[in-house]
Parts: C-alpha cells; structure tokens; sequence
C-alpha cells in the first residue's frame, strides 16, 4: 500500500469511527488556498476540524507528533475560510482535532484527540 493508499484508508476508517461516535460529517477534504482540512463533522453543537494522520510504524513517533505549528496553522486558516464560506456555522463552537491511525501487523488502532491545537 502506497502513501496515498495508505492515507484513503485512514480516512475513511476516520469516517466510520466519527459517525458510530454520533458526529455528522459536513465535508472531506476541504480545500482553500490556506490548506486543506481532512474532516469537517459536527457533534453537540461542536464544529470539528479533523486532520487524520496515518501510519504504519512508530518509527517517527506517533502520527499526532505529525501535526507540527506550521500545519496547525494552516489548518486554522483553512478553517476560518470555511466558517466564513458558510455563515450558518457561525453558531456553533469550534474545535481542532487530530485522529490518528497506526496499521500495524498485530492489528489496527485509532485515537481521536479532541482539541488537539
């Protein structure tokens, strides 16, 4: 499995993980000229912003460690383009999460840090 191969699939077991937790989600991988934004899902008046980080070892840490100030701020930016494309979420509070997937032979793992940055 290539990287990007490697990184579809996280995001879709992402996906099902959010919606069996109860989040509906609004958006995949919404793009602006700021970033882009895995997964856009809201839950109890809550607007998440998820960035979904996948690996396949802990060769360079667990793959939150991943999501550095630079790629934090992107995805700040990127999120304020899409509240202001879309007003109504004007509403709702905002959160900044990070879900992390490790695919390793003994088997999967998923970790969903809320308000990660």
């Amino acid at each position: 499995m290539d990287k990007k191969q490697l990184g579809t699939w996280g995001e879709g077991k992402a996906v099902g993980y959010l919606k069996a937790g109860g989040y509906h989600v609004l958006e995949r991988n919404f793009r602006c000229r700021w970033g882009e934004i895995d997964i856009i899902a809201l839950r109890d008046k809550v607007l998440c912003f998820i960035e979904v980080k996948t690996r396949t070892s802990l060769e360079y840490g667990l793959p939150c460690q991943a999501v550095g100030p630079g790629k934090q701020d992107h995805i700040r930016r990127a999120a304020l383009a899409y509240v202001h494309r879309n007003p109504d979420c004007a509403a709702y509070d905002f959160r900044m999460d990070v879900i992390e997937l490790l695919r390793l032979p003994r088997g999967d793992y998923i970790r969903h840090v809320t308000g990660a940055f």
